[in-house]
């Protein structure tokens, strides 16, 4: 079981990267896997995202917080402070995290501890991290037990009532294997008239879908092709593809 000290490790890795590409790239670079944004709102959002966790952990909110609202979130004016400003955000939630202990507050799924916003900002993290490089010609990779939990993360979205009820058809079950070695990943997704459940372990499928963690949670959050070479799909192909088209991130 991945730890909490694992994840803020990726929270401050992942950001270290930002910070780089914050000061080195040119700011109004696309970013063509969040085709609304540039890397400047890019960075924006990742350093104001990690300043409103911070303060929903360390104020115990009850309710999620204004994301516009949240102290220090301005990006900077000045590009050569825009590195710090990054860092600093993530440490800020290092420490919340670590200074709330066992005290309760508002997390997505209803109330909970600091735990699950370690775990969702390091996922957040990570991916923005790799739109980053991705704007830049550079091919992310992910480590593998943080990409392993964050496809977990992604699917325990899906599995909650009423949600993606169509992103696997009524019967059939699409097989995710992560293929590095000694890594524990591998899922069970099965369509039902109710909606989807999700089941770790080895099984059989209609679909498998085998590759590394890290380009099988970029492929699932549709930052790397389905067609990357490093990803081997076994069955109909098509299921993976309704499983895209009805998960958008």
């Amino acid at each position: 079981m991945i730890d909490t000290d694992q994840l803020l490790a990726e929270v401050t890795n992942s950001t270290d990267t930002l910070a780089g590409i914050a000061a080195s790239a040119d700011q109004a670079t696309h970013v063509p896997t969040c085709p609304e944004w540039t890397l400047r709102q890019l960075i924006t959002h990742v350093g104001r995202a990690h300043r409103w966790a911070a303060e929903i952990v360390a104020t115990r909110a009850a309710e999620p917080i204004p994301f516009r609202e949240v102290p220090d979130g301005r990006l900077p004016d000045d590009p050569a402070a825009r590195p710090q400003w990054l860092r600093a955000g993530a440490a800020r939630l290092a420490d919340a995290v670590h200074g709330a202990g066992s005290a309760s507050m508002w997390t997505h799924p209803g109330m909970g501890q600091a735990s699950y916003w370690a775990r969702r900002m390091a996922h957040e993290t990570a991916v923005h991290r790799a739109d980053g490089q991705l704007a830049l010609g550079v091919r992310p990779v992910i480590e593998p037990v943080i990409a392993a939990d964050g496809i977990d993360e992604w699917l325990g979205f899906g599995a909650e009532p009423g949600q993606r009820k169509a992103a696997v058809p009524d019967g059939k079950v699409l097989h995710l294997h992560a293929t590095d070695e000694g890594l524990d990943g591998e899922w069970l997704i099965r369509g039902g008239p109710d909606g989807i459940t999700v089941q770790n372990g080895h099984g059989k499928g209609d679909a498998a879908v085998r590759g590394p963690a890290s380009v099988l949670m970029l492929v699932l959050l549709r930052r790397l092709s389905p067609d990357d070479p490093e990803l081997e799909i076994l069955g109909d192909p098509t299921l993976l593809d309704k499983w895209l088209a009805a998960t958008p991130f």
